[in-house]
């Protein structure tokens, strides 16, 4: 029998416990994730003037009001299928010498057009007959359209197929309001190896945005209002790839909501919380995790997943540099509270896949 002070239990931030070994705290450098195939799977969630009115009359006023009693998404651990569906497609990216020249250059962060920046908040999806959550940030782009999230939250491997109803809503208030607007997800773009093996690795998503809408109150009923792109009215943050492991600080940012092990709720869900601590290496065989990131301490329960791991983090200017996203939940100790979070490691790939939701090009007008 392993000793108790051996395990490290893992858990995909749905609160399902999976176990790992337990890990050394060697320094990582992610060179072995640099050489990683390097395709972009990218996914269409609405692409045209009809489709986002579908999905905006979906979110109505009336259903956003319940936002706060929806679920965080539950990510899974069974073999996924190959992806199928018409509305997806492999995209070959540049060899891995062209790859490399992107090195670990920065993507600088954005300040808002007006204020101070907002970019962090909640996406609101549908899988099946159900509605979902995760945590969200908007990211620096020439498209100035980005939003960056776990790949479980915007695509089940599982299933093979898409998020339903796809929207970001940054800076989310009280009873469903959207002070800085609503935006529809455009597209998905994903490391092949996050649809089509459920590689943690690679549980991250970039997702490309329509521009923003409020919704007015008109007579009986609302009509949108356009409010203009994303990155205009929030900002962005930065982006940094290949970064050497261990750093001795990393600011985390997510709205989480589930239960500690011990089945306390020191979160609701409803405001957004953080955790600052160090890395180091990280990893669980079960989920085809090699070349995770951990953060330790860090509390947080199901709700943060997807949300940002800033770099050089700037409170006065809410700005920093995206170096991770929230996936996997840790209790090292096995005791009553989580006490890590894990992030698949930002390489080179990782770098790519940005790259192809920033190239991604949306309607002027969607409203």
């Amino acid at each position: 029998m392993i000793p108790r002070a051996r395990h490290l239990a893992a858990a995909a931030l749905s609160g399902v416990l999976l176990m790992a070994p337990a890990l050394m705290g060697t320094a990582f450098t992610g060179t072995a994730d640099a050489s990683a195939a390097g395709k972009v799977y990218a996914v269409s969630l609405a692409k045209t003037k009809a489709d986002v009115q579908k999905v905006a009359d979906y979110w109505k006023p009336e259903r956003l009001k319940k936002a706060d009693s929806y679920s965080p998404a539950t990510p899974g651990s069974q073999a996924a299928p190959a992806p199928t569906g018409s509305s997806a497609g492999a995209v070959n990216v540049p060899s891995q010498a062209a790859a490399a020249q992107l090195g670990s250059r920065a993507v600088a962060p954005a300040a808002p057009q007006k204020g101070a920046a907002r970019t962090m908040g909640k996406v609101f999806f549908r899988f099946g007959d159900k509605e979902y959550w995760c945590s969200a940030s908007a990211v620096a782009a020439k498209n100035h359209s980005v939003v960056a999230t776990a790949g479980h939250c915007a695509y089940d491997p599982r299933q093979g197929s898409a998020a339903q109803f796809w929207i970001f809503v940054p800076n989310p208030g009280a009873n469903g309001t959207t002070p800085d607007g609503i935006y529809v997800g455009s597209s998905i773009s994903m490391h092949e190896d996050w649809p089509g093996k459920n590689d943690y690795d690679y549980d991250y998503a970039f997702v490309t945005v329509h521009r923003g809408f409020t919704w007015e109150k008109q007579g009986d009923g609302y009509v949108a209002k356009d409010v203009g792109k994303l990155q205009d009215n929030v900002g962005g943050q930065g982006l940094e790839l290949s970064r050497k492991h261990p750093v001795s600080r990393i600011d985390a940012f997510g709205y989480a909501a589930g239960p500690q092990p011990d089945g306390t709720r020191p979160f609701t869900g409803e405001a957004l919380v953080s955790c600052v601590g160090s890395t180091r290496k990280a990893v669980a065989p079960g989920l085809d995790l090699d070349f995770g990131v951990q953060l330790a301490p860090c509390n947080f329960s199901k709700g943060a997943s997807g949300g940002p791991w800033l770099f050089n983090w700037q409170a006065a200017q809410k700005l920093g540099s995206l170096i991770g996203v929230n996936s996997l939940t840790w209790n090292r100790d096995a005791k009553g509270e989580f006490d890590a979070v894990s992030s698949p490691y930002f390489s080179v790939v990782t770098g790519e896949v940005y790259r192809h939701a920033a190239a991604q090009t949306t309607p002027a007008n969607v409203t």
